[in-house]
């Protein structure tokens, strides 16, 4: 029998028994997640196209860069070690091993909607050379076990030394964790399941508070949140009790630093700081193990530590990392542009980070973070067909600046460092997880994706249809399906950026003095909901054929940034409906990095349907500045075009501009 889970990594932690001696204890979140099994999203929609595109392409190439860059290797060469191996010479990264792992995860979501025993059957076998690497009592990394005598050298003579620095050892077991769950729920097979919870037991046994046990927390994050879901799936405490020892115990250890958020007790953490991908993944580990243990100081820590993002240090596009010095968060304010670094996998972990804060808290203010990120941070990092990534994202390039690790200006089909391609491969194909949630007879409609669903509310199977062409049009339908009168509440989320909030503190607010409306009716009847934390609430007594359409004004709109954001001042930014737009080279014949925004534009829309699986583009007018031979400044008006964020660059490099000019005197000062 096959299972169903909810996302890429835990999210809403429904207890269920898998095989398991125990059953969990604890209900976990409030609110659940509905499984992305249970949304079907429909071919051809915005979504359905990225989700094709990773199931055909991205899935597909993460497995041959398996295969071509040694990964696999690495596991036949741990299964016969040998002293003649120098492992640094031909492993690149002390963490290689995870690229094997996400990619199998992502398969193994593809396998819960669409079955495939070919892939199964690959997935197998490749499991047989995983196992083959383990050693006797359990221990599974590659890094040392090729050659003990002289690992990579990030591993450490002994096991768990350099695991707070550089070897990672924590991190693999994350994701192995991860990928074994996802593959037992869409198998049934215990192959890898039974293989990570060797592991499991194997870091149980030797890393904790205990005398004799190693006293080290991951260097880099996700263990936690992998091992609260193993708990979840299994039902053994131990499990969610190494992952609270993990987060308990930083601040505590030896190595002490912001690059790790270890430089003080989580719950003393009221800002984010250090590597924004770890970080994040250790905030959305700390919600998990808060809502299995209702330790409510978790939940103040995090609680403060959102705030500190969403108001101080995420970009527009809702990607985190301003620096490329450690993939850092920068100081409050600290958003530059050109060399903002906005790591795709840092995109990522705010998915995951502001999903839980809304299945802890119940507030729309935290879906419309993870809309904008998910719109704009996430998928900017791969090509529309699937094909090529961003490791970082810029929100603006002149053409020179070579962003990515190897000095490119454009996405590449892999990375030495391959997080970002096999996170992505994880990740898409279980987006439509974060559309529908449940809580208790109150369904809450999150995100808008033609799809539809059958999902479970007040203990009543209820099917959905949700009809809509967004994010290019604001209008949505939800038909209820199937016969037989349910009484619930729909709550259908009204998004801030129609509401006349851009981010939710104020980092970023309209610049311009336009109202945007937003009306719901009901079998044709104009209703007039409450809003609740941002949701329009519709309680009655639900029939098959009910439906509710909710319109939202995409009227083109300026942004400005909190004056504190350096980088901003002066300019504006373009936004519609939940999409940033930018200035690209490929649509204007002047350069985009002297162009001036008329100070209260008219925006005309048009479609591109050859730009990145089809785009709406923007046009509105402005001035070019120029030097002229005599050194005098020159302005002359022009039109500027303007595509979605998340399209730039599937026309090679060039310059590009979030971020416009809105008053000369702005650039004659540069």
């Amino acid at each position: 029998m096959k299972r169903t889970f909810t996302t890429a990594a835990l999210a809403a932690l429904i207890v269920c028994s898998a095989g398991a001696k125990k059953q969990a204890a604890a209900d976990g979140y409030p609110i659940t997640q509905v499984p992305f099994t249970a949304v079907k999203v429909g071919a051809g929609t915005f979504w359905g196209d990225r989700i094709k595109a990773a199931r055909d392409v991205t899935i597909p190439l993460a497995f041959s860069k398996c295969e071509s860059e040694g990964r696999y290797e690495n596991f036949v060469k741990a299964a016969h070690p040998s002293d003649k191996y120098d492992v640094s010479s031909f492993m690149g990264y002390s963490f290689d091993d995870t690229d094997v792992y996400k990619t199998i995860e992502g398969a193994s979501y593809v396998l819960q909607t669409f079955p495939d025993k070919r892939l199964e059957a690959y997935i197998d076998s490749v499991l047989d050379i995983v196992a083959a690497a383990q050693e006797p009592d359990g221990y599974l990394y590659t890094a040392r076990t090729i050659n003990p005598k002289k690992p990579h050298k990030w591993a450490g003579m002994k096991r768990w030394e350099q695991e707070e620095t550089l070897s990672h050892e924590l991190y693999n077991l994350g994701h192995m964790v991860d990928a074994a769950c996802a593959h037992y729920q869409a198998t049934g097979s215990r192959k890898f399941l039974d293989i990570a919870m060797k592991y499991a037991d194997c870091v149980v046994r030797e890393v904790g508070p205990a005398e004799g046990q190693a006293r080290v927390v991951p260097g880099h994050q996700i263990a936690e949140m992998a091992l609260a879901r193993l708990y979840v799936l299994t039902g053994e405490k131990k499990y969610l009790d190494e992952a609270k020892f993990f987060l308990d115990w930083r601040g505590k250890t030896k190595v002490r630093r912001d690059y790790s958020q270890s430089r003080r007790p989580v719950t003393e953490q009221k800002e984010a700081v250090g590597h924004a991908v770890r970080a994040g993944y250790m905030y959305a580990g700390m919600a998990d193990v808060a809502a299995l243990t209702g330790d409510s100081a978790y939940i103040r820590a995090i609680d403060a530590i959102w705030r500190n993002i969403v108001e101080k240090k995420m970009y527009l596009t809702g990607g985190v990392g301003a620096l490329h010095a450690g993939e850092a968060f920068g100081a409050n304010y600290e958003l530059p542009n050109l060399t903002a670094y906005n790591e795709t996998c840092a995109a990522i972990s705010m998915v995951y980070l502001n999903q839980r804060m809304f299945l802890l808290h119940g507030d729309a203010k935290y879906i419309d973070c993870l809309e904008r990120t998910l719109y704009n941070g996430v998928i900017s990092g791969m090509s529309a067909d699937g094909g090529k990534f961003f490791y970082p994202n810029p929100l603006a390039a002149d053409g020179h600046y070579g962003f990515n690790h190897d000095g490119s200006m454009e996405r590449q089909p892999w990375f030495g460092c391959a997080c970002c391609p096999s996170n992505l491969c994880r990740f898409i194909p279980s987006m439509p997880g974060y559309v529908y949630a449940v809580r208790a007879d109150s369904l809450y409609v999150n995100l808008f994706a033609g799809s539809t669903a059958t999902l479970s509310v007040g203990g009543k199977d209820v099917e959905l249809t949700q009809q809509t062409d967004y994010p290019w049009q604001g209008d949505v339908s939800l038909t209820v399906g199937k016969s037989g009168p349910k009484r619930f509440t729909m709550m259908v989320r009204v998004p801030g950026w129609v509401r006349g909030e851009v981010t939710p503190g104020g980092l970023y607010a309209y610049a311009d003095s336009l109202e945007q409306s937003w009306w719901i009716t009901v079998n044709g009847q104009k209703v007039n909901p409450q809003l609740h934390k941002g949701y329009a609430a519709i309680s009655r007594e639900w029939k098959k054929g009910d439906v509710v359409r909710l319109h939202l004004d995409m009227t083109p709109r300026t942004v400005k940034a909190d004056s504190r954001v350096k980088a901003d001042r002066g300019r504006v930014a373009v936004q519609r409906g939940p999409l940033v737009y930018c200035a690209e080279w490929a649509d204007n014949s002047f350069d985009v990095m002297r162009f001036v925004l008329d100070a209260k534009p008219q925006f005309t829309i048009s479609d591109d349907p050859a730009l990145a699986g089809g785009v709406k583009k923007l046009t509105a007018g402005g001035t070019v500045l120029s030097c002229a031979p005599d050194g005098r400044l020159q302005a002359k008006a022009a039109s500027v075009t303007l595509t979605p964020y998340y399209s730039w660059c599937h026309r090679g490099p060039g310059r590009m501009e979030v971020w416009l000019p809105n008053s000369l005197a702005v650039m004659d000062a540069e």
